[in-house]
């Protein structure tokens, strides 16, 4: 099907969805809201087509002007330098066109669970963890978005064993999603008092936090156990039992929550996390069967794969799946310069995919 032919299609779905929700005809509440989001969804691809139709009408009278024997020398020249313009213009149209026209990931506009965990390196790699989930949450209010910590544990040196927050926002996972997987950082530690550069790891995890329609669960499948909360080193805080632990009996996924003094607000978070993991690991069956023929690992979101290094005696940061190196690793750990990585990883994974449709 030629490019021509898609847009087409799209245009007479957009009228179509247009008239059947303004004919005021009988329609469930569920169907309505469908159709509501797939006509708003397509309302900027119709813009875009309308705007590379538009320019191409304006190419075809440019075209014809210079043919056309009685157009004199300066109007001619004028023509010319307009059509340079315009072919530029039209290229970067249908490569927007074509762009919108590839198919949406149905959680990118979901907000995200982020989770940071310590991998190897011992203290170096709890510091590591720590730093990473600031640098998430810069990024988060650099945005706009609501940074909602769900639950922290530290070690004894004021790292990170484990960080859970859900973002919330506009667009959240669209453009988190290719964060998943092993961060390395290589540096000097504080204690390394020989100037030893240690190369040590944490692992980041970003799901799209599932709704209640989205997953299904039955309360046959839960096993929810309660108990007193403790803080580090296993010391009490808490004198009721309102910590709360849920185990998924199919998958045997656990969740457990102490951070809330309230047990409602504790199991209330333990569903947010145990769901948005379920809402994953179904997702990510469906991408193993979609993608089994794909080789790219741009947005795989596998957790065990070495994503990027943060190399701070050299102040770079390497993303290793795209080859990109920026040398300025201060500003993104601040969140200020995430938005390059982001943007470049971005487009690789839209490159990919209009290979795939060609």
């Amino acid at each position: 099907m030629d490019l021509n032919h898609k847009l087409n299609r799209v245009v007479a779905r957009h009228d179509e969805l247009r008239a059947m929700l303004s004919s005021g005809g009988p329609m469930d509440a569920q169907r309505f809201a469908r159709m509501s989001k797939e006509y708003s969804d397509l309302e900027a691809v119709v813009e875009s087509i309308n705007a590379l139709r538009a320019g191409e009408a304006e190419r075809d009278g440019l075209v014809q002007m210079l043919a056309d024997p009685a157009t004199d020398a300066e109007m001619k020249a004028m023509a010319e330098d307009e059509l340079s313009v315009l072919e530029d213009r039209l290229t970067k149209l249908e490569q927007a066109v074509k762009i919108a026209l590839l198919p949406k990931d149905e959680a990118d506009a979901k907000n995200a669970i982020l989770e940071v965990r310590a991998g190897t390196g011992g203290d170096e790699a709890g510091l590591f963890a720590a730093e990473l989930f600031e640098m998430y949450r810069r990024y988060a209010v650099l945005h706009g978005w609501r940074f909602e910590v769900m639950e922290v544990s530290e070690n004894d040196v004021g790292g990170m064993k484990e960080g859970i927050a859900t973002i919330t926002g506009a667009n959240v996972f669209a453009r988190l999603k290719y964060e998943s997987g092993v961060h390395r950082v290589q540096r000097v530690p504080a204690t390394e008092n020989q100037g030893r550069i240690h190369t040590s790891a944490a692992t980041v995890a970003v799901l799209p936090e599932a709704e209640e329609v989205d997953v299904h669960v039955e309360d046959k499948d839960l096993r929810i156990d309660v108990f007193r909360a403790s803080g580090p080193g296993g010391q009490s805080v808490n004198t009721t039992d309102s910590a709360v632990r849920i185990t998924h009996l199919p998958t045997g996924l656990v969740v457990i929550q102490q951070d809330e003094k309230s047990q409602l607000r504790n199991k209330q978070k333990a569903m947010r996390i145990l769901l948005s993991r379920l809402y994953d690991l179904e997702r990510g069956k469906l991408d193993a069967e979609r993608s089994a023929a794909r080789k790219s690992q741009v947005g795989s979101g596998d957790r065990s794969e070495r994503i990027r290094t943060y190399n701070f005696p050299q102040g770079r940061v390497t993303d290793h799946r795209i080859g990109l190196t920026l040398h300025k690793i201060e500003k993104v750990m601040l969140g200020e310069a995430l938005d390059e990585v982001i943007d470049a990883l971005t487009a690789e994974d839209q490159a990919e995919m209009l290979a795939e449709l060609t």
